[in-house]
């Protein structure tokens, strides 16, 4: 049985930006096979010293994430969301990196988050529990 996969709608992006997108999406593969010790780790060592993101740098860095990648626009939330941080970084800023579960039916999931809100998701979010959290500046 296959999984019915729908992507998440793209747009123009300007070279400058796209170009950015597809360096933060390209770190962020490798980054995101990491262990999970390991990925906390490095996330932690980016978010250093950066300032909290808006929701609007936090979602305009996501929006160009999935217009340079059929992957982060797919499900894998995990890239998506390393590349919207490390995106967001960029600029000196960080979202709320999260992972978290949900149990019935188990599910994990990553995604950002900025002024206290899950930046590009649905309602579905909420279901989760947060596990892991890096926040900016937190060492």
């Amino acid at each position: 049985m296959t999984m019915p996969m729908t992507l998440e709608p793209t747009e123009r992006v300007p070279w400058r930006r796209r170009l950015a997108a597809r360096v933060a999406v390209a770190v962020a593969r490798p980054v995101a096979a990491l262990p999970p010790a390991r990925l906390r780790r490095v996330l932690v060592l980016a978010s250093g010293r950066a300032r909290p993101a808006s929701a609007a740098r936090a979602d305009e860095a996501r929006r160009a994430v999935v217009s340079v990648s059929v992957r982060c626009a797919g499900q894998v939330c995990l890239q998506r969301a390393v590349a919207t941080a490390l995106l967001c970084r960029f600029g000196g800023t960080w979202p709320d990196w999260c992972t978290g579960v949900r149990l019935e039916p188990f599910k994990a999931h990553a995604w950002v988050e900025a002024e206290g809100r899950p930046i590009g998701e649905n309602a579905e979010v909420g279901a989760f529990s947060k596990v892991l959290v890096i926040s900016a500046g937190r060492r």
